[in-house]
């Protein structure tokens, strides 16, 4: 199975929380605490009971945005 899935309209990739944790340098567990305790995280997509993915583009806009925090 695919770890990314690209969207037909140009939205950017959606990402399995494995993919999406390793864009972000992060682990699993400390994506699934952000998705659910950080009110600024981009939120998972629920596909199904068991399939959640994260839009690429919003994973890596909020990154950036964090590193501008700190300046």
């Amino acid at each position: 199975m695919s770890e990314a899935i690209t969207t037909p309209h140009g939205k950017g990739r959606s990402l399995r929380p494995r993919v999406a944790a390793a864009t972000l340098g992060i682990s699993i567990s400390t994506l699934w605490t952000w998705n659910r305790e950080r009110v600024d995280f981009p939120k998972g997509i629920r596909l199904s009971p068991r399939c959640t993915v994260f839009n690429e583009d919003s994973l890596l806009q909020w990154r950036d945005s964090q590193a501008h925090k700190g300046e």
